[in-house]
């Protein structure tokens, strides 16, 4: 009975010095965060307007292949008698890297707030807007240029059909892991 009693007490021992959980084979670079600003240029698609303003972006990456992107775009330069608008959107952005290039696809959604002529009116409405764009790491900084960004965006049941501006906007952007 001693022998047992010293067999098992050796094998309690042994299994805290013992590991049993296998090392990984791979590491990811664990989430990373992108957030920038830009200047926005827009074909307004109402009275032929063209709006300039500032965005802001913030970037959610868990993987090589998809991220999140929410972006906020206020358009109020060159507005004429008070028609200007802006966007809360946010949706999934399609990433491809080639070494310090990025070249992206994106699909957002959310609210557009327009803005009528001599402050007779003004709505919300919901917003589709596809696009994409390239991104430029600086080196082995945590800065990058967005070179450029395209969007097309479809303002949805607005009230004299569906207005359609289309735009394109640059910046920077800093990396945070």
């Amino acid at each position: 009975m001693s022998r047992a009693l010293v067999v098992v007490l050796f094998c309690a021992a042994a299994t805290s010095l013992v590991n049993g959980q296998a090392l990984p084979t791979a590491t990811g670079p664990g989430p990373r965060w992108l957030v920038g600003g830009t200047y926005s240029f827009f074909a307004a698609d109402y009275g032929k307007r063209d709006l300039g303003g500032g965005s802001g972006f913030v970037d959610y990456s868990r993987s090589e292949r998809i991220s999140y992107e929410a972006e906020v775009r206020f358009l109020t330069i060159n507005e004429e008698v008070g028609t200007h608008q802006s966007t809360y959107l946010i949706g999934g952005k399609f990433p491809y890297r080639k070494r310090w290039l990025t070249a992206y696809g994106k699909v957002l959604i959310g609210d557009g707030h327009f803005y009528f002529p001599y402050d007779y009116a003004d709505g919300n409405y919901f917003v589709l807007a596809p696009g994409g764009g390239v991104d430029l790491a600086l080196g082995r900084s945590r800065y990058s240029v967005r070179l450029v960004d395209f969007e097309y965006q479809w303002w949805l049941n607005f009230p004299f059909g569906t207005l359609r501006p289309y735009g394109a906007s640059t910046g920077i952007a800093v990396h945070f892991h």
